[in-house]
């Protein structure tokens, strides 16, 4: 403690100690009113001491005030700034400052202009640590008592005790913060891995069942077909041809139906080999453009530079990539070009080949169905082309995306990790 005078005590003092005593005891502390909490610790002080100016400040990576019992406004930070080195001085020595007269005796530092007297006291936590202090103010040079000084210190204790309650509050609500964060992440993934799961499971089952139903449907069919094939060699009248080659064209396309419920059924396995995708799909230009569906309509693809290698099965590749573009063909008239486009997400450490095309825009209620199994917009479609395809990709641990709207046109994005994710 440094004072310019010597230190007096009256009966005065002891008073004035009865009614500190009086105002702690009345004093409650809440975390929803720490504010409230501190600035009536500054009220109190400048009440009982008689003081003009008292303020709570605290120490963290910079100095700040956080109550005052006079409003401060916009002016609070330079006020501040005018007595740093004071409240400097008592942070760093943990000690009380008593100042009679701190604009003559400056060695510790300047008071706010019109200000004379200073006494700082640390705010010391039950740990120790010295978080900030009370800094008191008065206009006229005056000695602070021992008496005056012990008051000040009990009032230290106590902003010092709510400060570090406060801050500790502050970090259970953190880390409470935290922890439901990561509560619910982990739910999430294990609501996701347990409906996977299920899925995989479901799937294995429908998978058995689908696959004995189509054997037993196939067998038939493969005898109606034979039985039909039969009738081209006889003399048939104009509308009964016509009639056996609708009837053969059913029956084809039931066969393909039974194949593509059997291929979304079953389990699927991978046969991974590393592939440059600018190559791969440069091959692949020439099958494409063979398509029925490609006919006078074009498929333009401009290779990428620098695009990572990635693993993938080939052949369920090529499955994904001539069911999009064929989709793509369809949806767009004569004359159109079908986009090929590949490209790289760091941030995710993915691949991803984008099919775009100019056709009529999806509505936006069709657009989270067309992966549905079953569900198809067009009359002659088995609704399982797409789902098959976004099973192929995120078995690949990758996704389908499907965008459309009226300015940009249809893109449908098949994304693919890279090498390093394998």
């Amino acid at each position: 403690m440094t004072q310019t005078d010597p230190i007096s005590f009256s009966s005065h003092d002891s008073q004035r100690g009865r009614r500190a005593l009086a105002i702690l005891s009345n004093l409650s502390y809440r975390t929803d009113q720490f504010s409230y909490y501190l600035r009536e610790i500054t009220f109190s002080i400048s009440e009982l001491l008689q003081l003009d100016w008292s303020v709570v400040t605290l120490c963290d990576r910079d100095y700040r005030i956080l109550a005052s019992n006079i409003e401060l406004g916009d002016a609070g930070k330079q006020v501040y700034s005018l007595h740093g080195s004071l409240t400097g001085t008592v942070v760093e020595t943990g000690k009380v400052l008593a100042i009679t007269d701190a604009t003559s005796c400056t060695q510790y530092g300047s008071p706010p202009p019109g200000y004379q007297a200073y006494l700082g006291v640390p705010l010391r936590t039950p740990q120790g640590k010295v978080v900030g202090t009370i800094c008191c103010f008065d206009k006229q040079p005056r000695r602070f008592t021992q008496d005056e000084i012990d008051i000040a210190e009990l009032f230290s204790e106590r902003a010092a005790t709510a400060i570090d309650n406060y801050q500790l509050y502050q970090q259970q609500l953190q880390f409470n913060h935290i922890l439901e964060t990561e509560v619910q992440k982990r739910t999430e993934e294990l609501q996701a891995a347990q409906a996977k799961l299920v899925e995989k499971e479901r799937l294995a089952a429908i998978g058995e069942f689908s696959a004995g139903i189509i054997h037993e449907i196939r067998n038939p069919l493969t005898t109606i077909k034979m039985g039909l094939n039969s009738f081209k060699k006889l003399d048939l009248s104009l509308l009964s041809k016509e009639r056996l080659s609708l009837a053969l064209s059913e029956s084809e396309r039931l066969e393909r139906l039974l194949a593509e419920i059997l291929l979304y059924a079953k389990p699927q396995t991978l046969k991974l080999e590393e592939i440059d995708l600018n190559n791969w799909i440069s091959q692949m230009l020439r099958s494409l453009q063979e398509m029925p569906e490609a006919t006078e309509k074009f498929i333009e693809y401009s290779p990428t530079t620098n695009i990572p290698k990635i693993q993938v099965d080939k052949d369920k590749l090529q499955q994904i990539l001539i069911n999009i573009v064929r989709n793509a063909l369809e949806a767009t008239p004569v004359g159109s070009t079908v986009k090929l486009l590949v490209s790289e997400q760091l941030i995710n450490n993915q691949t991803c080949i984008h099919v775009h095309n100019n056709g009529e825009p999806i509505p936006p209620e069709v657009l989270p169905k067309l992966t549905q199994p079953f569900f198809s917009t067009k009359t002659s479609g088995t609704g399982l082309g797409l789902a098959i395809c976004k099973r192929i990709a995120e078995l690949h641990g990758g996704a389908l995306e499907i965008t459309s709207n009226l300015t940009e046109g249809t893109t449908v994005t098949v994304k693919l990790p890279l090498c390093s994710q394998q």
